[in-house]
């Protein structure tokens, strides 16, 4: 390695898309010769190799999920249990603090990313680390929707000092993200928003995904509101699969045109209701285009 060269610990919430998010970061810090251990559910690893674009510098460091009453067995991330859980598994997330605080002085990292975990910065802190809050989600996002107590009808405006925007939520859009402060226990006996705030005030700098030319404004209202500096990742696109495509799809695929087929894919935790399910397929059927959703 370079003696330049930074050792970079990673340690993201154990769902896939903020995982996948942190690897692909990763994988931009390893282009440039930086060391990663990334910190993740032992068998959770087996889904991300194939993603880990520089094997001799990303090394995964498996951990095992610790027991919490009412989580199953076996359950590493978001993917193996409904929303309710997911409070039993962010608590057990808080119960690897003693792994990680044995971890970070054997693998003296410079820095150390995380998200969720609130309790991290100032268990760096103590060990001489800096710390990088990594959102998973946008500077406007972030700015908008985590205040400090926050009325019941209060995302119906943007907070004070909001840079302008064309950010405007209707009623039934306030209530859907309303869970974020009125979620009573999410983990430890930690409301959601709250440790988001704590996470952000106790780091030592704040990331995104996300450059000045596109939310500058809003990266300019955190860094006032927090005190902390923006560390801008760009749009950290992950490269393009060089995998063949499975024969049975494309044999289903060659009796269409190019671009006309509509492909809908919501994740593995989207939970659509009967009716919006079929609400959607009635809308793509009236576009006369075959679609798939797998």
């Amino acid at each position: 390695m370079d003696e330049n060269s930074l050792k970079i610990v990673m340690y993201p919430w154990f769902a896939m898309g903020h995982l996948t998010t942190f690897l692909h970061i990763s994988n931009k810090f390893a282009e440039k010769g930086h060391q990663i251990f990334f910190i993740l559910p032992t068998k959770t690893q087996s889904k991300l190799d194939q993603f880990n674009l520089h094997p001799h510098l990303i090394k995964f460091i498996p951990l095992t999920v610790p027991h919490v009453d009412g989580l199953p067995d076996g359950t590493e991330t978001t993917a193996d249990v409904p929303f309710p859980m997911y409070t039993l598994l962010r608590h057990a997330m808080d119960l690897t603090e003693p792994v990680i605080e044995s971890l970070l002085p054997e693998l003296k990292p410079h820095f150390v990313f995380f998200d969720f975990t609130h309790w991290l910065p100032a268990l760096a802190r103590r060990l001489g680390i800096k710390s990088v809050h990594y959102c998973t989600i946008s500077p406007a996002s972030v700015a908008y929707l985590f205040r400090d107590e926050p009325a019941a009808d209060a995302f119906l405006e943007p907070p004070p000092d909001f840079p302008p925007s064309a950010i405007s939520l209707h009623k039934h859009e306030a209530r859907g993200v309303d869970w974020i402060n009125n979620v009573k226990e999410f983990g430890s006996g930690m409301k959601f928003v709250q440790r988001i705030l704590m996470a952000a005030e106790e780091c030592d700098a704040m990331g995104f995904k996300s450059c000045n030319e596109m939310e500058g404004p809003f990266c300019e209202f955190l860094e006032k509101k927090f005190k902390k500096p923006m560390i801008l990742a760009g749009p950290v696109l992950p490269e393009p699969p060089t995998s063949t495509l499975d024969e049975k799809w494309a044999k289903w695929l060659d009796q269409f045109k190019a671009k006309s087929v509509i492909f809908c894919s919501f994740g593995s935790e989207a939970r659509l209701e009967k009716d919006q399910f079929q609400e959607l397929i009635l809308g793509f059927e009236l576009t006369g285009f075959p679609f798939w959703r797998p």
